[in-house]
């Protein structure tokens, strides 16, 4: 929330909106009021302009409490607004030095809301927020809202025009082996292959009876060359720290990259300790689950000396920090989800995400992090192996700069969300670096739209872009 008492050290970024609104209600508050919804969120300020030096003050609204009623009105018209996703709260009259002015806050809309849209118009009605302000939404970014808003998950889907010679026999009957020694006895061990996919969600009939694969049995076990028909930007990449690349044809499908890739992130010293390496394991399963293998990037693992990063394609379906808290889990792809669960894998044996949390801080390690990127629509999870050093012993090379790089960009955004502006000297001390860090980390968040920089009294502020 921002200090409203400092109004005049904000200026319009990617998660605060000023306008006028003398003359009444603003067409463009909707187009604002869909963007915030459809992306992190953002609060809107009515009654409140933009002087020339882009500061913000407020103007005092001659009545607040009306428009307050019409905007409350309006957005609860499904002519206007898609989905009414405020409560009471989110909306109020606030004075600001003698002025009243009307504050909206918008949160992230749920998945099955989204795409939240106005005026009626699902397409050209809907739009996104970043660095440059409101944006009418992309046909790919439409989609990929809708996939996540079904109810039922986009690897269930049955492939009308795939055959079962898509799926690898290898990759099955490697499966079924690893099935064997997890769970012996398993009332599916003696079914045949086909009778064997279709219990599993892998595969199921067409109209006409015959047996082919769903869209999840396609990603666990599908040959690369018939997954690129269906998935043309199906990308699966571990870099190794030695530089060893894992993808493509040496890792045709998802079940085919996790084991391999699970061998090599708990290799050498991590070896030793079980709880990590099932730490490891759940989080390398979470990822592959969640990933929106229809999206513009691929599924990049990196181990380091130091560090494990996991970034997938496709925004969380929940919020980031209920994910961080724990609560019911809402896996992008389920099918994928129950079929790791039966060779062992995403049983959450080790607590979730939370569990993992709570695990780095009992062993006194550095903190993970998770950033997302409405940019390029994605989710990377960093995690430290080991303890932190003095700050004065860091090694100052590619390592360093990977293990805290997430978190120490997300808490600059929430400081600049809370705090308007701030010098490279102040965020140095809150990330406990040296300036030279924190420029390196402004510099990469500016090339990303995210931030910008101005002097002002011959001093350097940084906020987030306008």
């Amino acid at each position: 929330m921002i200090d409203l008492n400092r109004l005049d050290q904000y200026r319009e970024n990617n998660r605060i909106e000023a306008k006028r609104a003398l003359g009444g209600l603003p067409l463009s508050v909707w187009e604002t009021y869909s963007a915030f919804a459809n992306t992190l969120g953002g609060i809107l300020l009515l009654g409140v302009e933009e002087l020339p030096d882009k500061s913000l003050r407020a103007v005092d609204l001659p009545d607040p409490e009306r428009l307050a009623r019409e905007f409350w009105t309006l957005v609860n018209d499904p002519k206007k607004a898609s989905v009414n996703i405020l409560t009471g709260e989110d909306l109020r009259v606030e004075e600001v030095n003698g002025a009243h002015i009307l504050v909206i806050t918008v949160p992230r809309a749920s998945r099955f809301d989204r795409p939240v849209f106005v005026d009626g118009d699902p397409v050209r009605g809907a739009y996104r927020r970043d660095g440059e302000g409101d944006h009418r939404c992309t046909p790919e970014e439409l989609e990929a809202m809708r996939r996540d808003a079904a109810l039922v998950t986009d690897d269930m889907r049955l492939l009308k025009k795939t055959k079962l010679t898509a799926l690898s026999p290898e990759s099955l009957a490697d499966f079924r082996r690893r099935m064997d020694r997890v769970r012996p006895g398993h009332a599916w061990a003696a079914l045949p292959d086909e009778a064997f996919l279709e219990k599993l969600g892998a595969a199921a009939r067409d109209k006409g009876g015959t047996l082919r694969p769903t869209a999840g049995g396609l990603l666990m076990f599908g040959r690369h060359a018939e997954l690129l028909r269906q998935y043309p930007r199906f990308s699966l990449r571990y870099e190794d720290r030695d530089g060893t690349l894992v993808s493509g044809a040496d890792a045709e499908n998802v079940y085919d990259f996790f084991f391999p890739v699970l061998e090599r992130l708990t290799a050498g010293a991590v070896a030793r300790d079980g709880e990590v390496c099932r730490a490891l394991r759940e989080a390398l399963g979470n990822c592959l689950v969640n990933a929106d293998y229809h999206g513009r990037r691929s599924v990049e693992i990196r181990r380091r000396r130091a560090s494990v990063t996991m970034t997938n394609p496709g925004e969380f379906r929940i919020a980031p920090d209920r994910a961080r808290i724990g609560g019911r889990s809402d896996p992008r792809n389920g099918e994928l989800m129950r079929m790791f669960c039966l060779v062992g894998v995403g049983e959450s044996v080790g607590g979730g995400i939370p569990g993992i949390f709570n695990l780095w801080k009992a062993r006194g390690w550095g903190e993970p992090a998770i950033l997302t990127d409405p940019g390029t629509g994605s989710v990377t999870f960093s995690l430290p192996l080991g303890k932190q050093r003095a700050r004065g012993s860091w090694r100052k090379d590619a390592e360093r700069t990977a293990l805290r790089k997430a978190a120490r960009k997300e808490s600059v955004l929430q400081h600049l969300t809370d705090h308007a502006a701030a010098t490279p000297e102040e965020l140095a001390d809150l990330l406990g670096i040296r300036r030279t860090g924190a420029e390196t980390i402004l510099r990469e968040l500016e090339a990303a739209g995210l931030v910008s920089v101005r002097e002002a009294d011959g001093e350097t502020l940084w906020r987030l872009k306008a």
